[in-house]
């Protein structure tokens, strides 16, 4: 969690310079800014409360008693907070605010109040508990990649709920590497040349967001026995890929068109993954895992050939300029390269039902 703030706290992690006419003490106090932006002032809120409440839970199953876990909850998310807000003033486009730091703490601060109130309600019990029932051992991968999955759909993707679509990125880091490299100028050049893609056609379109929602359902299938359960994991999947759609599609279009993204086509991929996820309610696991591989492998083949297109592009200027600039980097590269996360996690599962076997 820390490296997700972090990372979305120093992006782009790139032009570092020392301010000009700035001493080090200078720096080191945090001016108060002129202006004011509620909605990025909940997002900084927001952002440390999980941070908070994971170093308070934390730090009390590692046996520490509750006050010292509070100061830990408390503290060490704000000396982060202040330290990346300092880092700040050597990035160009970053500002460092005292406004933000006060905002990061208090989120902290409520994780750790949060952590209290539900271990004083027994809750914490209680989650244990129904995470052995609902859950096989060893599933907090699998539920690290489910809680990132909705982050990624905040990114603009050229396919409703099309992940992975990372090639053209890796074109742009390659021909940087490759930059006056004498052996490699016929590669740097092809490089640089533009990719001709045909829109997808009809029915791959479809299979692509219908490969999207089910890729996440069928890891939440790999980490559940057979049953009941699956129905209601399948259902709640779905569920958060809308909120999170109409989530991207009002914060870059305002309220009116929140419901655009919803087009017949993402109706039709909604009942076939539907339909698919039920039919897949009484496979066994290791079964599913190796659907879970193929479907994710066959989206993200998908994916790499659907353009770019208008719409898509004045999204993706939304979030590059305006003002989700802070989520942008952490957003993307979870979109980017969530499947391939996943595709990892799964492999591990086949791997160990093998040796399991054997």
């Amino acid at each position: 969690m820390a490296v997700l703030v972090l990372y979305a706290s120093l992006y782009p992690f790139s032009g570092w310079h020392w301010p000009a006419g700035q001493s080090l003490v200078k720096l080191l106090v945090l001016p108060w800014p002129p202006w004011l932006d509620p909605l990025d002032q909940v997002f900084n809120l927001l952002g440390y409360l999980p941070l908070g409440l994971l170093c308070c839970l934390a730090a009390q199953r590692s046996g520490w008693s509750m006050p010292a876990a509070l100061a830990l909850a408390v503290l060490g998310p704000s000396l982060l907070s202040y330290a990346t807000e300092v880092t700040q003033s050597f990035l160009p486009g970053r500002h460092p605010s005292l406004k933000d730091w006060l905002m990061n703490s208090l989120g902290a601060a409520c994780g750790a109040a949060l952590a209290v109130l539900l271990w004083m309600m027994g809750w914490l019990g209680r989650w244990q508990r129904l995470r052995e029932r609902w859950f096989v051992r060893r599933s907090a991968g699998a539920m690290a990649l489910l809680a990132l999955w909705p982050l990624g759909l905040l990114f603009p993707a050229p396919v409703p709920f099309g992940l992975g679509q990372i090639g053209e990125r890796l074109k742009e880091l390659l021909a940087d590497i490759l930059v006056d490299v004498p052996w490699a100028e016929e590669l740097y050049q092809a490089l640089l040349e533009p990719a001709s893609l045909e829109p997808l056609g009809f029915v791959a379109e479809r299979l692509t967001c219908t490969l999207g929602l089910l890729a996440p359902v069928l890891l939440a299938y790999a980490v559940t026995r057979p049953g009941l359960r699956r129905v209601l994991l399948a259902t709640g999947a779905l569920a958060l890929a809308y909120i999170a759609m109409t989530l991207s599609t009002l914060l870059n279009f305002g309220p009116a068109h929140a419901l655009a993204w919803m087009t017949p086509g993402v109706s039709v991929a909604t009942v076939a993954a539907a339909v698919t996820a039920l039919a897949l309610v009484p496979v066994p696991r290791r079964l599913v895992v190796g659907c879970a591989l193929l479907a994710l492998a066959t989206q993200v083949a998908l994916v790499a050939q659907a353009p770019t297109d208008p719409y898509f592009a004045q999204n993706l200027h939304a979030w590059e300029q305006g003002r989700f600039v802070h989520l942008h980097g952490l957003a993307q590269w979870i979109g980017w390269l969530w499947p391939f996360m996943a595709v990892a996690w799964l492999l591990t599962q086949l791997s160990e039902q093998g040796e399991r076997d054997a």
